[in-house]
């Protein structure tokens, strides 16, 4: 998608919508005088908090802090991107949504590309789902009732056929305008270079439309029912299908259960719809190629667990191996992913129909977690009792361990290497620890003298232009950590309450505590819209000098000397910083109240 969405248009849209049908569709809500009102979708509680207004097309959870509007709930719910929130809401209105920009015309010929594939594709699916119901799809016909398909799987998947003819959808489409140089751009005709002849792509197949997140078909899957090669043929990369990004049965999946929370990434889409048969709704298959870091990527903004599923013989093995190097990068906190192998000779097909969907949804739940198959694999084929065995075996795990994000499975995983080797923990975490700053950049800490020269030190590094106070350092930590808040004591009478930061500071502290937050994403959804969300978003996109592995103690050492030189203010500085936070309009806590009558009677006697 091309160019800027115009805000006059954002507004229109969130003036159409409601927000009560929006959040309904994936809340059970129930009506509580003027509002509506359920179990908040993004934290855990027992008791509704979570409120929706019709009047005011808000949502808001009195928990967690959570709050926005239609587009802000599909945002954080569904995980999307907010073009594609947009064009969500749009989509169910009906209306196009329009690019500031568009008399670009690249940007135009783009866009005007784009749909042309889609409405493409999308009539030769149906074009295939016609001619099932055909005489000529008599033998497609009988291939899904042996595999045990019900009418309703085909439908909830699209599947038609592809006639044995070698022009039947090149025909089809020529009598509706369709040039044969666009069916061949969209992988649907072949050009036959010697002859110049072109002909229909898939024939005598089943067909498997691949469609994106939003349901639109962008490509095909078929399954041969003769004796032709390949056994199974894709669309080859086009304008609107990239095989690396797009995952068949992610909709599926989705329109089964909105809720997600665990994925299986098998192996073709047979296996897909074979599961969806016996009521396994969460499978998708990758088109031809192994899991890519886009894949789970997209996946992992959906669902926090993702379960690979494979053979069990050796080939099955490499790719598992391949999957784990793919997927390490992707596992910060919250975050899990499991290994499934079958029987030699299974497949998630013909396991299901001779176990039973209960017996499979046994193995999901039974898959070796990450950590077990990373240590299973690493010693598979060593003897651990030698030293040497011991020490390749401790250099294979390190070097899986020093791919993943810094978090609590990186240091459980070294705990866990520490206790399998006998070597102390401290020297395989010097092993993994990030390189520390170059010395032209060293970290700044409180106990270090600060001059103003530091923040064009940092101006000029590329960290940002706009000057830090110091309690903006401590509001920067948070928004890159904001597990960090765990770190912090109960009261917030360490605030420098002078700094102009203070105020947003403590705000942030009582959310990231309230809520659980371990994504700043989801902090900066709480202030969208407002100056102190400008604010904290401006701060997320500056990384702090301090190397993740020491913002711990960097935040322990401010503390320190916030605390420090809240001790040392005179009776009178601190009577004039609590005054003008009362007077500004802020509402003082219960502790402070009594601190700031304490301290005008002191300065009265």
């Amino acid at each position: 998608m091309s160019g800027q969405i115009p805000q006059r248009f954002i507004d229109d849209l969130l003036a159409r919508v409601d927000v009560v049908e929006v959040v309904g569709e994936r809340v059970k809500l129930k009506k509580a005088g003027r509002n509506h009102s359920g179990l908040c979708p993004f934290h855990q509680e027992k008791s509704p908090s979570f409120t929706v207004s019709a009047d005011k097309q808000f949502y808001h959870c009195f928990g967690c802090g959570a709050h926005g509007n239609a587009l802000r709930f599909l945002m954080e719910y569904d995980k999307l991107r907010f073009p594609e929130a947009v064009e969500q809401l749009a989509g169910r209105l009906g209306m196009e949504v329009p690019r500031e920009g568009a008399d670009d015309p690249r940007a135009q010929a783009r866009e005007r590309k784009r749909k042309e594939g889609v409405n493409l594709l999308e009539l030769s699916a149906s074009f295939f789902r016609e001619r099932l119901k055909m005489p000529e799809g008599e033998n497609a016909r009988r291939y899904l009732a042996d595999r045990g398909l019900s009418p309703e799987v085909q439908q909830t998947f699209g599947i038609g056929c592809a006639p044995a003819g070698w022009e039947a959808l090149k025909r089809h489409l020529g009598e509706r305008g369709i040039a044969d140089s666009v069916q061949i751009e969209y992988g649907l005709l072949v050009h036959h270079e010697d002859s110049g002849r072109t002909y229909d792509r898939f024939r005598d197949r089943v067909m498997f439309p691949i469609r994106d997140i939003r349901g639109r078909t962008i490509a095909f899957g078929g399954r041969v029912l003769g004796d032709a090669k390949p056994k199974y043929l894709n669309s080859p990369e086009t304008p609107v299908f990239h095989k690396g990004r797009e995952l068949y049965g992610l909709y599926e999946a989705r329109q089964a259960n909105s809720r997600l929370e665990r994925v299986v990434i098998v192996e073709g889409y047979m296996d897909v719809v074979a599961l969806a048969q016996f009521g396994i709704r969460n499978a998708v298959a990758t088109l031809g190629t192994s899991t890519s870091e886009e894949h789970l990527s997209r996946l992992f903004r959906m669902v926090g667990e993702v379960v690979f599923c494979f053979d069990g013989d050796r080939a099955g093995r490499q790719a598992a191996t391949r999957a784990l190097e793919t997927v390490l990068p992707q596992m910060i906190d919250g975050r899990q992913a499991r290994f499934m192998f079958l029987p030699e000779g299974e497949d998630p097909d013909t396991l299901v129909r001779r176990e039973g969907a209960e017996a499979f949804e046994d193995r999901i739940t039974c898959a070796s977690p990450l950590s077990e198959f990373l240590f299973d694999h690493a010693a598979e084929g060593r003897d651990l009792a030698t030293i040497e065995a011991r020490e390749r075996f401790a250099s294979q795990v390190l070097a899986a361990i020093g791919k993943l994000p810094e978090g609590v499975l990186k240091s459980l995983l070294l705990g866990e290497l520490s206790r399998r080797t006998g070597v102390d923990q401290s020297r395989f975490e010097a092993l993994v620890a990030p390189a520390e700053a170059p010395p032209s950049e060293p970290p700044l800490t409180p106990e270090a003298e600060w001059r103003p020269e530091d923040e064009g030190h940092e101006a000029r590094s590329g960290t940002g232009s706009q000057t830090l106070s110091l309690m903006g350092r401590v509001l920067q930590l948070l928004v890159h950590e904001p597990r960090l808040v765990e770190r912090l004591p109960e009261d917030d009478d360490w605030c420098d309450q002078a700094d102009p930061e203070a105020r947003l500071c403590r705000e942030v502290v009582r959310l990231l505590r309230a809520g659980g937050y371990r994504s700043a994403q989801v902090l900066l959804a709480h202030f969208h819209g407002t100056p102190e969300g400008e604010r904290l978003a401006a701060l997320a996109r500056r990384e702090p000098l301090v190397p993740r592995g020491v913002r711990g103690a960097e935040l322990d050492n401010w503390v320190a000397y916030f605390q420090r030189h809240r001790q040392q203010q005179s009776p009178l500085e601190e009577y004039e910083v609590l005054l003008s936070r009362m007077q500004a309009g802020e509402k003082l806590s219960k502790e402070d109240g009594q601190r700031l009558n304490a301290l005008l009677m002191e300065l009265k006697s």
